[in-house]
């Protein structure tokens, strides 16, 4: 018992003085504990002060008697130390997270949501992995012999917690975190740091350090260059994850996208895509470095495959958003890999050359200064608000484009146009303040009005690319080709400057996708990628004539790959040993061919009649890919990965392919980056880091989340064969 020991006191709590110790009678409100709490130290008996035991130890205590003037209460006549209270034991650790109340509810200590208990903490586990991302492996990390100090704290002794020693302050700490729970937090602000994107420079903000003292007051805040070294360490770790994972890859397609800092440094990010054995999308950032002028790209895009294992031949594709010409975009890329625009920067530049016509830019010109206007002029603005608030439209305001985005040159007219009369009401009540704002003219007007719809319908194709579905090239050219005709319509009915627009806008897309020459469109790997869509493969903007000559370089294409005389730069797409039957034995065909065939001669007498029977003598690659074609066509709501996981065992030799091809990306970043409006958080974030470990942040802030599912979801189909495999991909 504690009456002999008074030292078991916790050092951090003061006995009251000048009389007796009294528990209080109603039950304080529970402060909201950290993220992760301290675990409980088994069979170990911990002495707390009246004032600091839980309600449910204090309710227990009371009704054994221990009231205001009972022996075994929190003070007696001589001032004696409160009896010792036993913490329950909880082998689960899952208890760190959850007050219990009663016998069948618990408590969530993060959020205070209150759960059903059966003599399970399954449930329990499941709401602090969905709810607040608290995994297997945090829980790992915390050992059963922490001991719950401070759990429970008055409102009175919270106030009198001690807050964490800053790097500029010098407070005293009165009890130090323990080992094992100082690491696991450590290893949470490494992980905030690169999930969020934040500098290491950030464990020294004043406030930072105040916000962890409050809630862990032993703990003490890594240096920024310890934070260096664990996350050099992590880089590392995932980085040999990320290899093994790239070696199982068919082919590889790589991503470059230029972005400039804020510190006007130009880096360039490299992805690789594809699609591994389970179908599924892998978009993995592999480096972020300064881009150099004098450095080619080729050398240095082979030079970064070869720090993770891989040859140039494992890479078939280079996506790409310069500015260059379509005529010059071969020497972006090595030999042998194919070249590929980005649809996000091709679309951009497309508007932008409708949007050069003359009138057209004297317009925008003109809407820009009026937006310009009511920016910066407060009367203005203040008069503007009154009319809006009048007509119920307060809450709309004008928008000012961005020259590097177009979409915000759209949402700025529609935003002008229907503010249109509120606008014109303000420019006439201020004449003063607006004589150096030049007005549209009515003809103006109308041609922004006019411009909307071709502005419109590219924005629609921009929102069918940003589908999780269509994330492939292969829903790039017939959105393309959509566009091409929609707004061709659209210009038959409109004035000779919309017409002047549309056509630069269709010139361009046909130019840059190789639409105008036919002999050019079978070149590009989308329009194959195309063809082995099963939503598209009917290729309907192309001609009779083009359709036929696409189906025969894919059968061509087949041959090659399925081909023993292959080269040996073909065989990191070979088929592997469930394909035996098809390449690893010449000519030789299925069981199924053969039954089909035996009775060849006898069935030849009726040539003379019929003809030659087509499937006669054909490989079995030729005869899966017309089926194939004669496949009935899917809903274009329907995922083609999913299809082709599906149907894989129906068209082996073709899935290889279309694994090879629907892993092009139609953007070169994800597409909701690519076209979102405004700057993305990551795109604001990143331009801030240091360049000293902003690889290392980049690298992890991308990789980690994809890898741990793709090892979650895995483990879970090892439990369960018929759950459905993780389909993300990794991205912002």
């Amino acid at each position: 018992m504690a009456e002999g020991n008074p030292q078991l006191l916790p050092k951090r709590l003061k006995p009251e003085t000048g009389g007796e110790m009294q528990p209080k009678e109603e039950v304080m409100e529970e402060p909201p504990l950290p993220l992760v709490p301290p675990t409980v130290q088994e069979e170990t008996p911990v002495v707390f002060n009246t004032y600091n035991a839980a309600p449910a130890a204090r309710r227990k205590r009371e009704k054994g008697g221990g009231g205001q003037d009972g022996g075994g209460g929190g003070g007696g006549s001589g001032g004696a130390p409160p009896a010792p209270l036993y913490v329950d034991r909880r082998k689960s650790k899952v208890w760190n997270y959850y007050a219990k109340l009663g016998d069948a509810y618990v408590e969530c200590n993060i959020c205070k949501k209150q759960l059903s208990f059966h003599n399970s903490t399954t449930t329990m586990r499941e709401h602090l992995v969905r709810k607040h991302g608290i995994r297997d492996t945090l829980l790992s990390h915390l050992k059963d012999d922490q001991v719950a100090e401070g759990d429970y704290a008055t409102p009175e002794n919270a106030g009198k917690r001690c807050r964490q020693t800053t790097p500029e302050g010098g407070f005293y700490h009165p009890a130090s975190c323990s080992e094992p729970r100082s690491e696991v937090i450590t290893e949470l602000v490494l992980e905030m740091i690169f999930r969020d994107l934040h500098p290491l420079s950030v464990v020294k903000d004043k406030g930072f350090g105040l916000l962890l003292g409050y809630l862990e007051p032993g703990f003490t805040l890594p240096s920024p260059v310890q934070l260096s070294g664990m996350l050099w360490h992590r880089y590392a770790v995932v980085k040999q994850h990320l290899e093994r994972y790239l070696r199982t890859a068919q082919a590889i397609v790589l991503c470059a996208e230029p972005w400039v800092s804020q510190f006007d440094q130009t880096y360039l990010s490299v992805t690789a895509n594809f699609i591994d054995g389970e179908w599924r999308r892998a978009r993995c950032l592999l480096e972020t470095q300064r881009a150099k002028a004098e450095e080619a790209l080729g050398e240095k895009l082979v030079a970064l495959l070869a720090e993770f294992g891989l040859s140039g031949k494992s890479v078939f594709c280079l996506m790409h958003d310069a500015d260059a010409d379509a005529d010059a975009a071969p020497q972006l890329a090595p030999q042998g890999w194919s070249n590929v625009f980005c649809a996000a920067r091709g679309l951009h530049l497309c508007v932008r050359a409708g949007l050069e016509v003359q009138q057209v830019g004297e317009a925008l010109d003109i809407a820009r200064g009026i937006v310009r206007y009511f920016q910066q002029d407060a009367k203005a603005a203040r008069s503007l608000n009154g009319k809006l608030e009048a007509i119920n439209k307060a809450k709309l305001k004008l928008v000012m484009d961005a020259g590097s985005r177009w979409l915000t040159t759209l949402e700025m007219c529609e935003r002008l146009l229907e503010l249109k009369w509120a606008v014109l009401s303000v420019l006439e009540e201020h004449p003063k303040g607006a004589a150096g704002v030049q007005n549209l003219a009515d003809h103006q007007w109308k041609l922004l009005q006019d411009l909307l719809p071709v502005m419109r319908t590219v924005k629609l194709a921009t929102a069918f690319l940003r589908e999780e579905q269509n994330a492939s090239v292969s829903s790039l050219l017939p959105c393309v080709h959509g566009v091409v005709a929609a707004i061709g319509q659209q210009a038959e009915e409109a004035g000779a400057v919309i017409k002047t627009v549309v056509a630069n806008i269709r010139g361009e897309l046909r130019r840059r996708w190789g639409l105008a020459e036919e002999e050019k469109v079978l070149e590009s790997p989308a329009v194959i990628a195309s063809f082995l869509d099963p939503r598209f493969k009917e290729m309907r903007f192309l001609s009779p004539g083009l359709r036929n000559e696409l189906h025969q370089r894919v059968k061509n294409m087949l041959s090659q790959a399925c081909s023993p005389q292959s080269p040996p730069a073909a065989q990191f797409w070979a088929p592997n040993s469930d394909y035996k039957a098809e390449s690893g034995q010449g000519g030789n065909r299925l069981p199924a061919h053969e039954s089909r065939c035996s009775g060849a001669a006898s069935q030849s007498v009726y040539d003379v009649l019929l003809g030659k029977d087509p499937t006669e003598n054909m490989p079995e690659i030729h005869q899966q890919l017309e089926n194939y074609i004669v496949e009935p066509l899917c809903k274009r709501s329907t995922d083609p990965l999913d299809w082709w996981k599906s149907n894989e065992h129906r068209f082996p030799a073709v899935a290889r392919l279309s694994r090879q091809y629907l892993a092009i990306p139609a953007t070169a970043v994800s597409p909701q980056q690519a076209f979102a409006a405004g700057e993305s958080g990551l795109e604001h974030r990143r331009a801030v880091l240091a360049p000293e470990n902003l690889d290392q942040i980049l690298f992890l802030h991308q990789n980690f989340d994809f890898l741990e599912s793709l090892r979650n979801s895995n483990e879970a189909r090892s439990r369960n064969p018929h759950a459905e495999p993780f389909r993300g991909a990794a991205g912002f």
